[in-house]
């Protein structure tokens, strides 16, 4: 008998050991093998906990906690340290988790970015990048600081308009690290793809500039060329470091930068504005699902909107081009359109300073009305929808007026946060008698009227930009023309059941959007590949199995692949001073 003795390349570090257990890995859920091998054993409790009982303790602590921004800093918390664990409580909880980790609570958790930051123990997507205007020339160096190397899609802002909170400046990454965790967890796009990014320019809210706790640049915020080669910069650094085809979804940036830059670079790179396209996609396919209850044709609205910035503007945009797809006239479907902004109705001709050219499409050749209330009353329309920020906007009179001339009204109180928007589902529902269709953009209960139970419809942007980012991604679209989210909204309406539409509602479930986006998907990816818009190939025929196939998984992986058939029989492996030693004895 002869003794051999192999010493193999040692699966782990010592260095490393203490890594597995500060990433966000699977933790408790290591077996008993999987901890003698990674030389982790007696390093955690000896309890093992599958995933799906890590889940039960992380909804357990999450109960325990009263307001919803305890919440938010506890959940993301877990992102920072189990990643995994955090996708799959959130897509198993999507209806419960989506008020805390995006609106409205993420508008409280901006406000106070500089109390709840956290320095984090690794660069996990729980941070992002902040780049400032100071850091002119090394864009690129700064970009190329970020561990991960395989980004496919970036979510960017500046700042200025978040929500409708306004100018939170650095603020404002609450933003884009909680749109990329709904990539991933509406619609599977992988988060180590995914990269969170604050532009700061500075900024002109005095309180921020005076508090000890911002952790911005303590400026007011540079405009005009500077700005805009800074923006350039970034976006020629962007795609340099990740690629042609990088997603750069734009996000919360004012109403004077919003509608230039996607004019600016919607022709020269894959990128597009959720304020203003996810928006209008959203509201679009609420409205076409409405007609299902209505039995108005899209066509033979007429729309009123409280506001007319950016969300405004991409909603009417979106709505004229599907009635221009049903036959309308353009001329027609514009004219379906009536805006009002802070100064009344938007009329040709308008006194006082004119209209801003993105409002001038708009203009209806009428003489200039100063509120919103005289406008309804005049024009009569079919819907209201509300995008400006003005809470009770919607005022009795005009939700009283709305149920007279309508049998089945819309109405879209689309503003955010709560406490932004223009009415109440129970406004709504009590002052028009219960016959509206009603829309939000922040979640509202359920109303009781006459015995029936009334579920009001959450228009949130959650239905199409992590569907069409998905898309996208994986489709290889270069540049993201307006027909895209015409399809997206098209996709999304379909989907709406004839049960939705007997509780009024316009939307499907928030609990389904991780199939819904999926759909929207696989429906994109039929649209893209026929208008010659998608650079993957070899195109995939079975697009649905394409797509499905690529969707982040939840579930824990083994660190050790074969590890269930090691040791092979004969051998024994022990730890040793670092190294995994394996002996075995054998005859000649």
């Amino acid at each position: 008998m002869r003794l051999y003795i192999f010493v193999l390349t040692p699966i782990v570090s010592m260095k490393r050991i203490w890594e597995l257990l500060r990433e966000p890995l699977a933790g408790r859920a290591f077996t008993v093998k999987e901890r003698q091998m990674l030389g982790i054993h007696g390093l955690l409790p000896p309890s093992i906990l599958s995933q799906g009982e890590q889940v039960f303790v992380v909804m357990q602590n999450f109960f325990r906690y009263e307001s919803d921004l305890d919440r938010y800093i506890y959940i993301m918390g877990l992102l920072e340290r189990n990643e995994k664990l955090f996708y799959r409580v959130v897509t198993e909880n999507l209806e419960l988790m989506m008020p805390i980790i995006y609106t409205p609570t993420v508008g409280l958790a901006c406000q106070k970015y500089g109390l709840i930051f956290r320095k984090p123990r690794s660069f996990s997507i729980s941070r992002g990048l902040f780049i400032t205007i100071n850091d002119m020339d090394h864009v690129y160096d700064i970009l190329c600081n970020w561990p991960e190397h395989d980004i496919k899609a970036i979510v960017v802002t500046d700042g200025e308009r978040i929500l409708g909170l306004g100018d939170l400046g650095s603020y404002g990454m609450g933003i884009p690290v909680g749109k990329l965790s709904l990539y991933t967890a509406c619609a599977g796009v992988k988060p180590n793809q995914c990269l969170p990014i604050v532009l700061d320019v500075g900024t002109n809210n005095e309180t921020l500039l005076k508090d000890p706790l911002y952790i911005g640049l303590r400026q007011k915020r540079v405009s005009g060329e500077v700005y805009d080669a800074f923006l350039d910069e970034f976006m020629r650094a962007a795609v340099k470091r990740y690629g042609q085809n990088t997603l750069i979804q734009f996000e919360d940036f004012g109403n004077h930068n919003a509608f230039r830059l996607l004019e600016k670079y919607r022709g020269l790179y894959c990128t597009f504005n959720d304020d203003i396209q996810g928006t209008a996609a959203v509201t679009a396919a609420g409205i076409i699902a409405s007609v299902k209850i209505t039995g108005t044709p899209l066509s033979q609205n007429t729309f009123v909107f409280q506001g007319a910035g950016e969300a405004a503007i991409g909603i009417a945009s979106l709505l004229v081009l599907a009635m221009i797809e049903e036959g309308t006239s353009t001329e027609q479907a514009v004219s379906r359109i009536w805006m009002v902004d802070s100064r009344g109705l938007i009329v040709k001709d308008r006194p006082k300073g004119g209209i801003t050219s993105h409002k001038a499409r708009f203009a209806q050749p009428h003489v200039p009305v100063d509120t919103l209330e005289e406008v309804v009353h005049l024009v009569k329309p079919t819907a209201i929808i509300g995008v400006a920020a003005v809470p009770g906007a919607f005022t009795e009179q005009i939700l009283t007026d709305m149920g007279k001339f309508n049998d089945r009204p819309v109405i879209f109180a689309l503003s955010n946060p709560t406490s932004k928007a223009e009415c109440t589902a129970e406004q709504a529902y009590t002052l028009t008698k219960g016959k509206c269709v009603f829309a939000s953009g922040s979640p509202f209960k359920p109303v009781t009227m006459n015995g029936q139970k009334l579920t009001p419809g959450q228009g949130n942007n959650a239905y199409i930009f992590p569907g069409v980012a998905l898309a996208v991604i994986l489709c290889g679209v270069r540049h993201i023309p307006e027909e895209i989210f015409l399809k997206a909204a098209e996709s999304l309406a379909g989907q709406v059941t004839k049960e939705n539409l007997a509780n009024g509602l316009v939307y499907p479930p928030l609990n389904d959007i991780r199939e819904v986006s999926t759909k929207i998907a696989i429906d994109l990816a039929k649209f893209v590949y026929q208008a010659g818009l998608a650079s993957t190939y070899p195109e995939p025929q079975d697009k649905e199995e394409f797509v499905r196939s690529q969707l982040y998984n939840t579930d824990y992986e083994s660190f050790l692949p074969d590890l269930y058939d090691w040791p092979p029989p004969g051998i024994q492996c022990t730890y040793e001073d670092g190294n995994v030693v394996c002996r075995k004895v054998s005859r000649i």
